[in-house]
């Protein structure tokens, strides 16, 4: 929750937490299950995830997430919906270690940025790099940038 609560105060965005699932980790999910969600869009779905549901995370990536864009009319497209997975083993481990929470709320963090439309920099003082160990734990300035900006896009609640 402290890392969703960062992102809303980098952002501007209120997330809400709609409750636990049986929907299974999946980046082929659709945007809209009105016989699992109701009449809207599918909420962001956060979930540990093990190698076998994730391959990628055969590798050194902790985690994955993205968002899902619609447009209405060929409009712009907004973000309705997304996806973080975690790799249950790594940050489970992770939280065992010394600075373990904060390690993994650094992962997470990173993830949640992906998941509002951040994508990895070339800067490594910046949280949004993409390899995590080099002491940075928070969004740094040019990562607060770009969530500031993107905190500011329009809202369609008719979409």
């Amino acid at each position: 929750m402290a890392a969703i609560s960062r992102v809303s105060q980098a952002t501007g965005l209120k997330f809400i937490y709609d409750g636990a699932t049986t929907e299974a980790p999946s980046f082929r999910r659709d945007e809209y299950q009105p016989g699992r969600y109701g009449d809207h869009w599918v909420p962001v779905l956060i979930s540990w995830a093990t190698i076998a549901e994730n391959p990628d995370f055969v590798t050194n990536v902790d985690g994955e997430s993205g968002s899902a864009a619609v447009s209405k009319n060929g409009g712009p497209k907004i973000f309705v919906t997304g996806n973080v997975e975690l790799d249950s083993s790594k940050l489970t481990t992770m939280l065992l270690m010394p600075d373990g929470n904060q390690m993994v709320f650094t992962v997470v963090l990173h993830e949640l940025g992906h998941l509002i439309g951040l994508a990895h920099v070339t800067d490594p003082s910046q949280l949004m790099y993409p390899e995590t160990g080099h002491g940075i734990t928070d969004f740094a300035v040019g990562d607060l940038t770009g969530a500031a900006i993107l905190g500011k896009g329009v809202c369609a609640p008719d979409l």
